[in-house]
């Protein structure tokens, strides 16, 4: 697997993420255990990359990430996003919704 450098950060990470929407289970029935196999299995083939957030299954796909890396040495690195569960309007990125 190739790397390559993450924007401006000393990270160098593999071209080929993995995407967590699918594993969060907003596009039809999941499968814990199948999901974190195929977690593993990108690791194996490797990837170091994943792109989660706290809307992809309400917080799931970020449990099914963090037992990853609970579960594996390698170092990997972690993209999530939040707030996006309050109005999408910039009055509405407070640090309590945050």
């Amino acid at each position: 697997m190739r790397t390559r450098r993450l924007g401006k950060t000393n990270l160098d990470v593999s071209e080929v993420g993995f995407g967590a929407w699918a594993i969060g289970g907003e596009w039809g029935e999941t499968d814990d255990e199948q999901s974190l196999a195929a977690l593993h299995a990108a690791v194996d083939a490797g990837v170091t990359f994943f792109d989660t957030a706290d809307v992809y299954g309400d917080g799931r796909s970020e449990r099914l990430v963090g037992r990853l890396l609970r579960e594996r040495a390698e170092p990997l690195v972690v993209a999530t996003k939040f707030g996006r569960r309050a109005p999408q309007m910039l009055e509405s990125y407070t640090y309590e919704n945050l």
